[in-house]
Formats: structure tokens, sequence, C-alpha cells
């Protein structure tokens, strides 16, 4: 078997941190999302992957060089650019001559599942399907493709329906064989302008000469195509880490809970760290407050005022009194935040781009 992983997607939700980068780049617990599905199809048994890529020269550029060769992980990696957003079965065809005769496995690049999906996928491999949907059960389902159900067995798919017929989700996790791509090649442009994935695999479902199967996952997953996902991964993932203190803690430091603190880190007298936290590299941190669910990138110094619940993407300052608090919030890369308890007038002064969400 063979891997695919898209990163395309223009990532508008999330602008402007997806002006330059992918948005599956963006850190969760100090990892980027892209990592955890290399990781969780590496544990699949996959030693070739495929990342679609596209649309700007910078989107490319940012995910080979946050990504490299694969080496790392003791596996290859081959980039593919997809030239415009044309839809998830478009992105998939992509990669029709890296797949050749071999099975494979399609994982939307800001996918995170809990559980590992190997299980799941071994067994659609052992019973030779030509597609396997992975299910989740959603109080909501009418924004997702929703599973068509007779008993156990998937009869159909429909996109985003005002009357669900069922509770169950098709994330966006895919196990293919090569005949999927002659169906791509039938398949008509929908009303968005894109080939899209639930009509791909609505129609082999629905046709005797394709064998298809689903298989429900049972822990948590996420689209973390917004803000508020990342952050609600970012929760759940933090809930898992282990304890890891490779800095130094000052004389008056207090730490609370699990916490990961990477090399170089200082955490000064007078700081309170609540996990669970995760810090990264060379930071200086305090005195100030870190409270629980804080994802801290490479490279950041923050002094004063009080953290929550936030992600710091990295080689950010944040300068602020004591009583300021910064609580759901994610927090792009080179960022700086300073107190205007020294500025005359007193007043916020904000340098805001495009597509920037603030709270005051």
């Amino acid at each position: 078997m063979k891997g695919v992983i898209l990163s395309g997607g223009l990532g508008t939700r999330l602008r402007p941190l997806t002006h330059t980068g992918a948005k599956q780049l963006i850190p969760i617990a100090n990892k980027p999302v892209l990592e955890y599905c290399i990781e969780d199809l590496k544990e699949t048994g996959i030693t070739e992957i495929a990342i679609i890529v596209g649309y700007t020269p910078e989107r490319i550029q940012s995910v080979k060089e946050t990504i490299g060769d694969g080496s790392r992980w003791e596996i290859k990696i081959t980039y593919i650019e997809q030239d415009a957003p044309r839809g998830i079965a478009h992105g998939v065809y992509c990669a029709k001559d890296f797949i050749g005769k071999d099975d494979f496995v399609v994982y939307l690049g800001d996918n995170i599942l809990r559980d590992p999906i190997s299980s799941i996928i071994q067994n659609f491999h052992q019973q030779g399907l030509d597609a396997g949907m992975l299910l989740a059960e959603e109080k909501d389902p009418r924004p997702y493709g929703v599973a068509i159900m007779d008993n156990d067995t998937i009869i159909g798919i429909v996109e985003k329906p005002q009357n669900p017929p069922s509770n169950l989700v098709v994330i966006g996790v895919y196990y293919f064989s090569p005949r999927v791509f002659p169906v791509i090649e039938q398949l008509k442009v929908s009303n968005r302008g894109e080939l899209e994935i639930s009509d791909t695999l609505h129609t082999m479902i629905t046709s005797p000469a394709f064998r298809t199967g689903a298989a429900r996952i049972q822990g948590w997953w996420d689209d973390t195509g917004t803000s508020e996902a990342i952050l609600r991964a970012n929760q759940l993932m933090l809930t898992g880490i282990s304890e890891s203190i490779k800095g130094t803690i000052e004389e008056g430091g207090t730490l609370i809970g699990t916490i990961d603190i990477g090399e170089g880190t200082v955490i000064k007298s007078g700081t309170v760290i609540r996990g669970p936290v995760i810090i990264g590299r060379n930071c200086t941190i305090g005195p100030a407050y870190i409270g629980p669910y804080s994802s801290i990138g490479d490279n950041c110094t923050i002094r004063g005022g009080e953290i929550e619940s936030s992600i710091l993407v990295g080689d950010t300052i944040i300068d602020i009194e004591p009583d300021k608090r910064i609580t759901d919030s994610l927090i792009g890369r080179h960022s700086q935040i300073y107190s205007a308890r020294k500025r005359l007038p007193h007043a916020y002064k904000l340098t805001i781009g495009e597509n920037s969400e603030v709270h005051l």
C-alpha cells in the first residue's frame, strides 16, 4: 500500500495564518497536523507517501521545508503539485502515476484522529475492497457527507443534507484500489466547480462492479479547518502528553500537573504553570501564569499576564501587565503583543492583516 496526503485547500477560514503557509502546518501540541497524518500512515505499514500540495509557491515551499523527504520517519515522501483547488477527488487523481497498481490510503491533511487507523485499513486491505470509508458519529451531521445505512452496511452518501439519513459522517480518511481512477475520470464537476469525493464514493457504493465497505471509529476526530477546531483538538491532544522537563526551572518557579518543556527554555522565578501544557525550545517564560491546554512553540518570550487554552505557533513576544489575560487564542508566528501601560494616550494599538479577528 501507498499513502496520499492532501495538503491543498486555501484555508480561508484560518486567514491570515494561511496567507503564506498551508493550514496543515499549524501546530497542535507543538506538532504540525500534517505530521500526525504521516505518523498514522507509517503505523499502518506504509513507507511511500505522496503529499499533494498547492496552489502558490509560498504554500508549496512551506510544506516541503517543514516536512522534508521523510527520512526522519524512515519513509519516502514525494511531492505532487495541484494547480488549483479543484476538489478532493481531483487531488486524489493527481497521484495516479505515483500509485500505479498499488492500493492506497488517502488522508486529508487537516484531519486528526485519536486512535490509529492501522487495524481498520489492514482489514479493508484483507477484504480486497475497492473503496473503504471511516465513519464517525456526529450530533449534527448536516455540515458533512452523511452515510446512508442499511443496518450496518453503507448503501450511499449524501453531501450536507438538511435532513440527514443517519448521524454517521464520512471522515477524511479513505482506502482505495486503483479502480477509483476511472471513476474520477467520469465525474461531472459539481456546483462548487470541483470533483467531489462524495460523488466518487457514492458511485462506487451503488455499483455492483465495486467492493466497498465502511468502519466506525471509536475515538475522537477533528477537522482542523477553523481556529475553534484547532483549539479543541489541541486540548484533546494535550490530555495525553507525558511529563518531560528538559529546560531550566528557576527557584520560585512552580509547575503543577503534566508539563512538557523543551531544551534551552527557562522558566523564571515567580512563574506558575498549570498543566497540561507544552512549551517548546529556547523560550523564556515569566514571571507569568501559563494555564491548562496551552501550547507554546519554540523561541517565545512571555513576560507578565496569564495565558490559557491557547496556541502560540512560535517566535512570539508577549509583554503585558500581570492582570491581562489571554485565553482561547491562536497566535501566529512572529507576533508581538505588548502592554499599553507606558503609552499615552492609553489605547489599543493594532496592526492587523485581512481576515483577522480580535476581541477587546
